[in-house]
């Protein structure tokens, strides 16, 4: 019996995720966030403004994706890295498919 490939639903998130990321993000001006640090009103928190920067890196604006998360452009190198492994996975699991 043939089962839905793994790595499937990981890679439809992830491309989900940046896209999102691409089009919706907002830079300039007040946003919502879910940062319990910020929160709680401490003004310097590790993870605040990784979105922001990983939507400026995907815009081309390199330069103010840095100054905003120096993370961000590692993020988007990784979530890519991963996306091409996964669909390695999905494309090795489908051929395997074609043998039955």
């Amino acid at each position: 019996m043939k089962r839905f490939p793994i790595g499937i639903l990981e890679f439809l998130t992830w491309t989900i995720a940046l896209t999102g990321l691409f089009f919706f993000a907002r830079v300039e001006g007040p946003h919502a966030g879910l940062c319990p640090i910020a929160n709680l009103g401490l003004t310097w928190c590790p993870g605040c403004g990784l979105g922001r920067s990983i939507h400026l890196f995907l815009r081309g604006d390199f330069l103010a994706s840095w100054e905003m998360h120096p993370m961000g452009s590692f993020a988007v190198l990784v979530i890519v890295w991963r996306q091409f492994e996964l669909l390695y996975l999905i494309k090795k699991q489908l051929k395997s498919w074609q043998t039955y």
